[in-house]
């Protein structure tokens, strides 16, 4: 039988493990050069805390003994979505069009 609870976890741990496999995926998909551009971290560096970002997500829940790892590689993934990305696509684009 299902909880309300147990529904909800189950459909965040989804929700939020699918955005860190985009996360990821848009990572690698990336220019080397659009990293240097935009002043953060590397290529690789991205490529591990993103990926192990969502591996966390993977091996625990949320609502588990091990949510705070969970959570920590939630804000991980969020950091790069917020932050990172948006430059990334807009120095790739050839910066902002006002």
């Amino acid at each position: 039988m299902w909880y309300l609870d147990g529904f909800v976890y189950f459909v965040l741990d989804l929700g939020f493990t699918v955005l860190g496999l985009f996360a990821f995926f848009h990572a690698l998909t990336q220019k080397v050069d659009a990293y240097t551009a935009i002043e953060r971290m590397t290529k690789p560096a991205w490529l591990g805390i993103t990926g192990g970002g969502t591996a966390a997500m993977l091996l625990f829940s949320p609502g588990g003994i091990g949510s705070i790892f969970w959570l920590a590689g939630l804000v991980a993934v969020l950091v790069y979505m917020v932050d990172v990305r948006p430059k990334l696509i807009e120095v790739q684009r050839g910066g902002p069009r006002w």
